[in-house]
């Protein structure tokens, strides 16, 4: 095999990995509602798609050119996925169950900015307290590490929301 069909291998890679990576984030964002990043995103991975098909019609005869489209393919896929988490853009609904230190675990959040419904609920062994709060996905981890520190027996779901309206949210984390 000579450099060039190396090179040629190289540069289909580049681009599917920069074409997929943008199709993965170009879906993500458009399941959250955010219309001119779908749009940018979509004009660009479309772009770079031609680019790249062009490149393999106009003379990817080798194995390792196949391979090269096929492996750019596969890790664009966990690139844009990496990327989007690095983003965390949208929003996350919270629910924390907590057997027996609910207001504390409330009191606890609320410290740190985040708004909290309390709700009074009954689980298998009694009452129990459940919370609810719609945080910006950047915010999650800081919820559930709060949460842990003042109650490690404390039940946690993390749900995605597409788009909260109205209510408290951190000065930093206010629906657009």
């Amino acid at each position: 095999m000579n450099a060039a069909i190396w090179l040629s291998a190289l540069s289909i890679f580049g681009l599917r990995l920069v074409d997929v990576s943008l199709g993965t984030l170009r879906m993500l964002v458009l399941f959250r509602g955010y219309r001119l990043l779908t749009w940018v995103l979509s004009f660009f991975q479309s772009l770079v798609f031609v680019i790249a098909v062009g490149a393999v019609l106009k003379g990817a005869s080798h194995p390792v050119q196949f391979a090269a489209y096929a492996a750019g393919y596969a890790t664009g896929t966990l690139l844009g996925m990496w990327l989007e988490s690095r983003l965390a853009l949208g929003y996350s609904y919270v629910r924390v169950i907590s057997p027996t230190k609910g207001a504390l675990v409330a009191k606890a959040l609320r410290q740190h900015g985040f708004a909290v419904t309390e709700l009074p609920a009954r689980g298998l062994q009694g009452t129990v307290g459940m919370l609810e709060t719609a945080v910006a996905r950047k915010d999650v981890a800081e919820v559930e590490r709060l949460v842990q520190q003042t109650d490690p027996e404390a039940f946690i779901t993390v749900e995605e929301i597409r788009s909260p309206r109205r209510g408290y949210f951190r000065a930093n984390s206010r629906p657009s």
